[in-house]
This record gives structure tokens, sequence and C-alpha cells, in this order.
């Protein structure tokens, strides 16, 4: 799922192309650093977006710059084609500012209440598509595309891994089999 909604929030709803910039929210966690790697692969310039502690992390996985959403300005960043929020609230709205003429807004986070100037905004909830899916295991199969794993637990474990008491970045994975 972290793999669709990276794939269609950049590509299907954002139009991202090569040549594009492209600011990613939660670069660090799985559906951030998923869009983060293939909008390299497009071409774009990514900037990132999380915690200091998510800073190398962010790098690691492609992304050309970082903000500390605690430290840095987020408005220093300027004018981007494309802004991939997951997060929503006070973080949406600035960055709704930072869009480009004709640029986009995109975001899985609900309906934004604030909108780019002189660009789009929309929000998604990501759809089942086999060929996209295929597509995305097809790139992790031949190392093109890593995924963000924060955890493996086994079925037995699997309550207290979805609730956990500290913050966990990347995917929790459930291992069925022994």
């Amino acid at each position: 799922m972290t793999g669709l909604t990276a794939w269609q929030g950049l590509f299907e709803h954002g139009h991202l192309g090569a040549g594009q910039s492209v600011l990613v929210h939660g670069v660090a966690g799985a559906v951030g650093s998923t869009a983060t790697q293939l909008a390299r692969e497009a071409g774009a310039y990514v900037i990132g977006t999380g915690r200091a502690a998510h800073r190398e992390l962010a790098l690691d996985f492609g992304a050309q710059g970082f903000v500390d959403l605690e430290n840095d300005a987020l408005e220093d960043v300027g004018g981007v084609d494309l802004v991939f929020d997951v997060f929503g609230g006070a973080i949406g709205k600035r960055s709704a500012g930072l869009v480009r003429a004709e640029g986009m807004l995109v975001t899985v986070a609900g309906p934004t209440e604030a909108r780019p100037v002189n660009g789009r905004a929309i929000d998604f909830v990501v759809v089942s598509d086999r060929a996209q899916l295929s597509e995305i295991a097809r790139r992790v199969k031949n190392g093109q595309l890593r995924t963000n794993i924060g955890q493996v637990a086994t079925l037995d474990d699997a309550v207290a891994a979805f609730n956990p008491t500290e913050r966990i970045n990347g995917k929790t994975i459930i291992r069925v089999r022994r």
C-alpha cells in the first residue's frame, strides 16, 4: 500500500516529471521513503522533511535536500512544483504557500484547508492497481527500490507491534511463517 500511495500521489495525481522539484513530507516513513526513491528515479529534485534524526536516512533514500521541521523554516525551501503531504494540519497549510504557479499540493491526509495561490490541491485515497503494484514489486525485486522496514515481529507479537510504546519509522512486518 505504501508503494501504491507514493506512486499514485507522485504520478497519477501530482503528474511529476523529470526536471521538476518535489517536497516530500515524512521522508523517513514508509510512504515518504518510497516517494523519494520513485521521484529521484523519475528525474525530479527531491527535498525531504522530517525530524533532525531522520536527515541521514532521508539522504540515504535519495533526498537531495532536507528540512528539519522542528528547527528549520519550511518556507526557506522556496517554490516547488509538487508537495507530497502525508501530515496535513499546519504542515499542509504552510506547504500550500510553497507550490509554484501551475504546481500541485497532493495529500493523503484529507482535504486541505489551504490551497496554492496559482496551483492546485488534491487529496486522494489510494486505490488498488495490479499493474502499478507489479511495477513496484519488480523494482523492489531488481533492487531499484528499497523498502523502509521499521520492525519485523511474529504473529504472536502482532498486537504489541502495532501498538508500540515509542515511534517506529518504516513499516511493521508481521512474519506469519517461522
